[in-house]
């Protein structure tokens, strides 16, 4: 069953209308039991780093997602904000992440930026695959996917890079360690890439 996380950052409603018309179960898990029941994991987020450590911390799961994730290894995925939390520690705020994967946030260097406004970067961009993975099965890669954001994921580790994409310069745009996925992008307002990601995400 796929369990997405509401500790009070994301648009939980989106995922489950999409999951609703692939006929695909999923629940939205607000307790730490809810957690422990999951098979996999959809981490969202919206909003600034520190605040969403804080309102993660804040719901009591992290223990249970730590759990799931480092000792069941069952697969999660986080999504724009979610995904920067699974590093150790951003240029957005002082908070530490969830330190799941070995990299830093990093804010965009705007003068490497192709034009103004300079930031976010919003709208849509393509992608370019660093590796193989079933969560990229069947994506237009020109087609791309919905971004909005200001900082960027940067991996310490190479072979964590699974997607890439140009800003300015190229940074990635999602990652993937073992059972631990994070996407950039978001999904739910990526069309049928979206689509297809999240139907990726639940055949894993």
């Amino acid at each position: 069953m796929i369990s997405i996380v509401d500790y009070g950052s994301g648009n939980i409603d989106a995922f489950v209308n999409i999951y609703k018309r692939l006929n695909i179960p999923c629940v939205v898990a607000t307790t730490v039991e809810d957690i422990l029941n999951a098979t996999k994991l959809i981490l969202p987020g919206v909003g600034a780093f520190d605040e969403t450590m804080k309102v993660l911390q804040e719901s009591g799961m992290v223990e249970a997602l730590n759990q799931q994730v480092l000792e069941n290894k069952i697969p999660v995925i986080g999504i724009c904000v979610g995904m920067q939390i699974l590093a150790n520690r951003s240029d957005e705020g002082e908070l530490k992440g969830l330190g799941w994967i070995d990299a830093d946030v990093k804010k965009f260097d705007v003068s490497k930026l192709p034009q103004k406004p300079y930031l976010p970067h919003m709208g849509w961009n393509n992608f370019k695959n660093a590796k193989e993975s079933d969560l990229l099965k069947k994506l237009d890669q020109e087609k791309g996917f919905y971004f909005l954001h200001t900082y960027y994921f940067s991996c310490n580790n190479n072979t964590d890079i699974l997607t890439t994409t140009i800003y300015g310069e190229e940074y990635t745009s999602a990652v993937n360690s073992g059972n631990i996925y994070g996407v950039q992008f978001h999904p739910e307002k990526s069309h049928s890439n979206g689509v297809t990601l999240l139907k990726n995400f639940a055949n894993l």
